[in-house]
């Protein structure tokens, strides 16, 4: 435990909820952080990707109650107000008013149709659920590139990644991102059960699954840089879309638009900000995810002939051929996945292209029958 870092207060038991735990000497010539506190790995830790849950579960909720929800309810009803002819009817009429009394004793009445009120409590729903994705990404996302640009490492070339293994013991920074970033996951995998569910459920289950047994894997069997570099390419298309002027390091990168921002302007009926938000992200996806991602492939099967495939637990080294060879192999699903989910990107470019706008070919089930039910 680390309870040089704890506050006095702070009950013992808790310490490794709070504080980063295995604190450790530094490395006597470190290629990165030389300044930073160094740790250990060790199970202790999961206290606290217990408590980044916790936390990031109630932020989410929070937000969604008093932030995303207000806005989304109070930006449609006004939208559909506008987008419809008053109607005039006594106060005391047998509609229910919901406007302001003019000058006559009259309402100003805004009718909203029964379809029309489950069709907004369903965007107003989806829109609060993309919020914390709005929140969180920016932030993980800078925090990746601050890790990934201290090491020696170059994204299009990442087999550095791997040379000089293993890299323990960790800075401060690299262990709170990657406890961080297994904490979300995690959290992604409770959302994913607690909303409705959509047409690629068992997809997004298989994703996530596969991509915290390899963060947790590769925790503790050293292998950070190479999670580190495919966290962070994840969240550059999760959240952030980049501009690539010259990709030659970490800081070349510019942030201009979001993927969760494109779904949340659907649901409020921004579609022409909509479909263009939609082609950059698909930009993004596709050079992260299917170039950038592939390169990170071609490394980890390059790295068979860089680390030595020994069993030394004393020295921090773990690779055997079988753990190698499964590690490999879990890259190799998730891309896999992605093509599977490309595809279905590709497909709604082509309704953009063809005028008919974009639209998310993953919504769920209960968003299908309610357009039946509306129709």
């Amino acid at each position: 435990m680390n309870t040089a870092a704890a506050p006095p207060w702070l009950p013992l038991q808790l310490v490794p909820f709070f504080t980063l735990s295995y604190p450790t000497a530094p490395p006597a010539h470190p290629d990165s952080f030389p300044d930073s506190n160094y740790y250990a790995a060790g199970l202790l830790d999961g206290c606290y990707i217990v408590t980044a849950i916790a936390v990031m579960a109630i932020l989410r909720d929070v937000t969604r109650l008093y932030v995303w929800e207000p806005f989304a309810r109070w930006k449609l009803t006004r939208d559909l107000r506008n987008s419809k002819p008053n109607k005039l009817a006594h106060a005391n009429g047998d509609g229910k008013a919901n406007g302001a009394v003019n000058g006559n004793g009259h309402t100003a009445e805004y009718w909203i149709t029964p379809a029309e009120k489950r069709k907004m409590n369903r965007s107003v729903m989806r829109f609060a659920e993309q919020g914390w994705s709005v929140m969180y990404y920016p932030f993980s996302w800078g925090l990746g590139v601050y890790v990934n640009r201290n090491f020696p490492t170059a994204v299009l070339n990442p087999i550095n990644v791997w040379t000089g293994y293993p890299h323990t013991p960790l800075a401060g920074p690299v262990k709170f991102y990657y406890l961080l970033q297994t904490a979300c996951y995690i959290h992604q995998m409770l959302v994913l059960n607690a909303e409705a569910r959509r047409k690629d459920h068992w997809q997004m289950m298989a994703h996530h699954v596969i991509t915290v047994a390899l963060e947790i894997a590769s925790y503790f069997y050293n292998y950070t840089r190479v999670g580190c570099l495919v966290l962070v390419l994840m969240d550059l298309c999760d959240g952030l879309l980049p501009l690539f002027g010259r990709v030659k390091d970490w800081d070349t990168m510019l942030i201009i638009h979001h993927e969760q921002l494109a779904k949340m302007l659907r649901y409020l009926g921004m579609s022409t900000l909509c479909d263009l938000a939609f082609v950059l992200f698909m930009t993004s996806w596709f050079f992260t995810r299917h170039v950038l991602f592939m390169l990170v492939i071609k490394a980890t099967w390059e790295a068979w002939y860089v680390i030595p495939r020994v069993w030394d637990p004393s020295n921090g080294h773990f690779l055997t051929t079988k753990i190698y060879y499964a590690f490999f192999c879990m890259l190799v699903a998730l891309q896999v996945i992605q093509l599977v989910w490309f595809t279905q990107i590709c497909r709604v470019a082509y309704r953009v292209v063809s005028g008919k706008g974009a639209e998310d070919t993953r919504s769920d089930d209960e968003d299908d029958d309610d357009h039946k039910k509306d129709d």
